[in-house]
């Protein structure tokens, strides 16, 4: 009965908190984030696992945040009431804890509903820390040097206020390298006392933390330390939310998969080097190389690509001796190397096992970076396996959310894909954005753009999009699938647009701030631009779609494959959802807030009215109005448009 009475007064609390507390802090009232705050609420109590997939403006974070502050509260007393909160982006991650936690924290407190201000801590890996020997070590070398900029230095001096590394604007990667903590901190360090990072590991193991706060990648390595009974990294905990939670399996992926990369390579050796055995290093130096050699890419491939990996006798013969080499000094060497060198050699030398083996639980394949450098990739054919042991069946309560978890009509391939097929604490709520898409939003697809296989497309691709942006007065986020078809079509549409144009590549970071600055820019984009960027009000007004994002096949897509009976059939149960999600995804960037106004444009033949995939395109998409015409597109922009906006 105590437990029921509990319960009640937690749902109770739900709509104290989001019709009256909120509301009087500048929040609007959501229907649809206070119900799925109570199916959030519903699932910790009831320790299931919730899928939420909560539309563009929902809200859902403060939702999750009220939901385990709630059962935190009313929660049986012999529970661990520390929450662990898994995102993808270090973005998320600033909010949470530097903006949403204080906000609510604040509220609650004053209106009496907690005791204490949330105490909550950011747990990331200890590369992202600085080490205080590492930092004295190198302050000492700028000191003497007279070829160290001023920006160089003054990005390491700031490293003396603050041990985050992500908080030193401007650090260099080589920087960041030499003086971030060790893979092991020795322990005899004489700055060991006094060390920021061990510091901050006491506080965040301390019992005032109630919430932890970390990316999918550690909250995986935690899991498995937790299956190979290693010192856990996070404090225990009884309740997991994972945060953009369609980035969990990509992550999983990563963990469960091994990996040797011509920089690894290097690093070894360098390691080894550093450790005083110059000859040893280039005895292994010398069997890396001609791995590495036959390895090598084909001319024509220019882009990042991947490749299926065939065992040639050129590749065995340079196996058989990198690993031998490789056993041989982890042997020799293992009274003088510190432990995560030598973790370092054995693992390196397990990984290329698996391909001289040719391992069947594995998919194997070479991965190319844009220059060309090889790294030989073993991908598990188990990740929703592995995934499932890892974080479902502990039985914690879990909350998963995303806007992009139900595609199709359903959670199928999000199932699949997290390993909940075979859970049964499973259960599934769908918060639709309370954006007025049909009012502010206009859906352009026309139905003359020529197949995307022609060798012209980029030029068609270009004058339509130069009709667009002219049409809506700049004011563009253009997205492509592939950074060369981006690459044609700007150099089509150079010094034609009124406009000023931006081209964000793979760290186009740069670009994207000057496209903020700028009133009425263009901005090409590819890549990460597809989600987890924010462009309110008018600073987007003419979302560009220049085609479908379908998957580009890869190995472990091929291998994925070969489990379904028909490729009509993969197509149904993978290849459309994975495309509908990401198309949901780069739709996302259209309208942030309730009053954005803007026409999305989807530029691929295939979406239009009467081809293969307009069925699945309006399926993925909220409901708008529907539109084939440029006149419509100009229209729309008139009507919805201040003066101001077209005077910018």
């Amino acid at each position: 009965m105590e437990q029921q009475t509990s319960f009640e007064k937690a749902h109770a609390m739900v709509e104290h908190i989001f019709r009256a507390l909120l509301p009087e802090h500048g929040l609007m009232i959501r229907e649809a984030q206070i119900m799925l705050c109570h199916e959030m609420l519903d699932t910790l109590f009831e320790g299931k696992i919730a899928l939420c997939d909560a539309g563009v403006g929902i809200g859902k974070t403060h939702a999750y945040l009220a939901a385990c502050l709630l059962w935190q509260r009313f929660c049986p007393v012999h529970l661990p009431g520390t929450v662990v909160i898994s995102t993808s982006s270090v973005a998320l991650q600033r909010a949470i804890v530097s903006e949403y936690i204080p906000f609510l924290s604040r509220v609650l407190l004053q209106a009496g509903i907690l005791e204490y201000p949330i105490c909550a801590v950011v747990r990331k890996g200890k590369e992202r820390f600085v080490c205080e020997a590492r930092l004295a070590e190198r302050m000492a070398q700028v000191r003497t040097k007279t070829n160290i900029s001023r920006r160089q230095a003054a990005s390491l001096r700031i490293l003396e206020k603050t041990y985050d590394l992500d908080e030193a604007p401007g650090l260099s990667g080589f920087d960041r390298r030499h003086v971030c903590v060790p893979p092991m901190c020795p322990r005899n360090c004489t700055m060991r006392d006094f060390c920021r990072y061990q510091q901050y590991l006491r506080e965040s193991r301390g019992a005032e933390v109630v919430i932890q706060i970390c990316n999918h990648n550690y909250l995986l390595a935690d899991a498995v330390h937790r299956q190979q009974e290693l010192r856990p990294l996070l404090k225990e905990h009884h309740v997991l939310v994972v945060d953009e939670a369609h980035k969990l399996p990509e992550a999983a992926r990563q963990i469960y998969s091994r990996s040797v990369s011509w920089e690894d390579m290097r690093g070894v050796c360098e390691a080894l080097r550093r450790e005083r055995f110059v000859s040893i290093s280039e005895r292994l130096a010398e069997k890396q190389a001609v791995l590495m050699a036959s390895l090598s890419r084909l001319e024509h491939q220019q882009e990042e690509t991947s490749v299926a990996f065939e065992l040639t006798p050129e590749r065995t013969r340079a196996l058989d001796a990198t690993i031998a080499c490789l056993r041989q000094t982890a042997v020799q060497l293992a009274p003088y190397l510190p432990g995560w060198l030598l973790h370092q050699l054995e693992g390196m030398g397990d990984t290329l096992e698996l391909f001289r083996n040719q391992d069947p639980w594995y998919v194997l394949y070479i991965q190319y970076s844009h220059s060309g450098t090889p790294a030989l990739c073993a991908a598990s054919r188990e990740t929703p396996v592995q995934l499932a042991r890892a974080l479902w069946a502990s039985g914690r309560p879990a909350i998963l959310t995303s806007g992009t978890l139900a595609t199709g009509g359903n959670f199928a391939r999000a199932e699949q894909m997290l390993g909940l097929e075979q859970c049964g604490r499973t259960k599934k709520f769908v918060a639709l954005s309370p954006f007025d898409y049909e009012r502010n939003c206009l859906l352009y697809i026309p139905k003359d753009m020529p197949d995307s296989r022609i060798g012209t497309e980029a030029e068609h691709l270009a004058r339509r999009i130069e009709e667009l942006i002219i049409a809506t007065h700049g004011h563009a986020l253009v997205l492509f699938t592939s950074y060369s078809l981006m690459g044609e079509v700007h150099t089509h549409l150079q010094n034609r647009l009124p406009f000023p144009l931006l081209e964000a590549w793979r760290n186009g970071h740069q670009a994207v701030r000057l496209f903020k600055n700028l009133s009425n820019a263009v901005l090409f984009a590819a890549g990460p631009c597809w989600e987890g960027m924010d462009f309110p009000g008018d600073m987007v007004s003419l979302l560009v779609i220049a085609r479908l994002p379908f998957p580009v096949p890869d190995p472990v897509s091929e291998a994925e494959r070969k489990q379904y009976h028909s490729l009509q059939e993969y197509i149904r149960a993978v290849v459309l959802p994975d495309m509908q999600s990401k198309l949901r995804q780069g739709f996302g960037r259209a309208i942030r807030t309730e009053t954005d106004t803007c026409v999305v444009a989807v530029l691929d033949r295939r979406a239009a009215e009467g081809q293969r995939y307009h069925a699945a395109v309006l399926e993925a998409l909220p409901k708008c109005r529907l539109s084939d015409s440029l006149e419509d597109v100009a229209r729309f922009i008139r009507e919805r448009k201040t003066l101001e906006y077209f005077q910018q």
